[in-house]
């Protein structure tokens, strides 16, 4: 029952996500690390701020350490990249987070991260899948959680300043000290707001803090900073003249941006922002990587600066990988994950933000102003995002339709090409596209189309729906 997707083993609660399966999980990856001859090195688990969440890191650390394995705990709930950074800061051969990233809030899961604090790849999650399947629950021991903290078996540590004093090396601190802005934050009752707090007081701006208390339930709404989600933050923003409004998702590894205007910027547009910045500004030489669901305006971008966008499968593992490969200059996916190169291997919602905020004082410009200076250079794309519910019958129907058959509907737009890297993706002469693929962390059918006109990528999404005979799901 346990399966990993393009962002770790996810599920509800009290359904697949308990305390058996969290055992069972840990079991496999413990006896992996024995296997391995990595176990004396020891595993370092975090968690966020949903429902079981800590109790589950405590539940897995309690069999690591009945399997004589230390198990590194970070003591408050924490962002995601902060385990990445530790990872790979102190050299550890595995880390855990729980968390369920942007999910609802009726889940919960686990993400397993690699040596070098990268997300484990698909070779990895079979194997550890494998490892799953021979796991017996006779073979599950524990040791009491304060018999292994007594016994050394369990460190509860608080890296906390560590990683943020990573960012602030990496950052010019003195350059957002000169301008005093005004920035509005909102964790989404997540875990981001200690570090860009921290970060930016330190930078010396004035920070203002909405949704920022324990919820589990996330105020009711998805914790993934979208325009949909954001709206009171928007409202902030105009209301106090704030310069920037920055939020992220409940496990701090994405980020949502608002504009001075309160406007809410696409991901899409921050990662362009961002690798803009660091190449014509910063005189950062590289590639660009992205997923096959993120703007092509990246690649236009590329282009002009004589450099590559490489395109990958959905998971961000995909992005590290080929940023590895290519020593790209940034990485992203237009859920709102980046990263950039000489930072951690994984998204950092954190670090995107104080990023950002460095690119505004750099350049002395509203955050409007510089958008409007990349559209008047590149031109715009709009892109429509819609996810779509199904029954299990359905679901084969659907993938029947468009990855065995290959069928794809009447289309009034000349194709290029279509590939099956991963899902089924259209690409249209008029540098549009669009592609239909389920999702790998929840169960969804997302399709993304990107046109040069609004009203047209509308119409294909709307020319799909029809063809599959689908509904689109109705989120708050």
């Amino acid at each position: 029952m346990i399966k990993f997707g393009t962002g770790g083993w996810r599920a509800v609660i009290g359904d697949e996500f308990t305390k058996a399966n969290i055992q069972i999980l840990s079991k496999a990856l413990a006896m992996k690390m024995l296997d391995e001859g990595v176990a004396e090195k020891g595993i370092v688990i975090g968690y966020d701020r949903r429902f079981l969440s800590k109790e589950a890191m405590r539940w897995a650390a309690e069999i690591f350490a009945a399997e004589g394995i230390k198990a590194y705990l970070i003591n408050k709930s924490s962002p995601t990249p902060l385990i990445m950074y530790y990872v790979m800061s102190h050299d550890f051969p595995y880390g855990m987070m729980v968390t369920a990233s942007h999910n609802p809030a009726i889940y919960n899961g686990i993400k397993v991260f690699t040596s070098g604090g990268r997300d484990a790849d698909e070779f990895q999650t079979q194997e550890i899948e494998n490892y799953i399947s021979h796991v017996k629950e006779s073979q599950i021991s524990e040791l009491e959680y304060e018999k292994a903290l007594n016994n050394g078996l369990i460190l509860e540590i608080n890296p906390m300043n560590e990683y943020i004093d990573n960012i602030i090396d990496a950052i010019d601190m003195q350059a957002i000290r000169d301008r005093g802005l005004k920035i509005a934050l909102d964790p989404m009752y997540g875990v981001s707001e200690t570090s860009l707090r921290t970060i930016l007081l330190t930078a010396r701006c004035e920070v203002a803090i909405i949704h920022d208390r324990h919820d589990t339930l996330f105020g009711g709404k998805l914790p993934s900073p979208s325009a949909m989600t954001l709206r009171s933050l928007q409202n902030y923003v105009i209301e106090r003249h704030c310069d920037i409004g920055i939020a992220t998702d409940g496990d701090a590894d994405r980020i949502g941006v608002i504009d001075d205007n309160g406007k809410f910027l696409h991901p899409n547009d921050i990662l362009v922002l961002l690798y803009y910045y660091l190449v014509k500004y910063k005189g950062w030489h590289g590639a660009a990587v992205r997923n096959i669901a993120t703007t092509h305006l990246l690649d236009k971008v590329a282009e002009s600066f004589g450099e590559k966008c490489y395109e990958v499968p959905v998971g961000f593992k995909h992005i590290s990988s080929k940023m590895k490969e290519t020593d790209a200059v940034i990485g992203g996916e237009s859920s709102g994950g980046l990263t950039v190169r000489g930072h951690i291997k994984g998204k950092d919602g954190v670090y995107a933000a104080t990023l950002l905020i460095e690119m505004i004082a750099i350049l002395g410009k509203k955050l409007s102003e510089i958008c409007q200076d990349i559209t008047a250079e590149f031109g715009s794309f709009y892109m429509e995002e819609k996810d779509y519910v199904f029954s299990h019958e359905k679901k084969e129907e659907i993938y029947r339709k468009l990855m065995v058959d290959k069928l794809i509907p009447d289309l009034p737009y000349e194709i290029e090409r279509i590939s099956y890297l991963d899902g089924c993706k259209i690409y249209f002469w008029n540098g549009g596209w669009v592609i239909a693929r389920f999702s790998g962390t929840e169960p969804l059918l997302r399709i993304f189309c990107e046109m040069p006109e609004e009203e047209a990528a509308k119409e294909v999404c709307e020319i799909y729906e029809e063809f599959l005979g689908i509904r689109e799901k109705v989120t708050k």
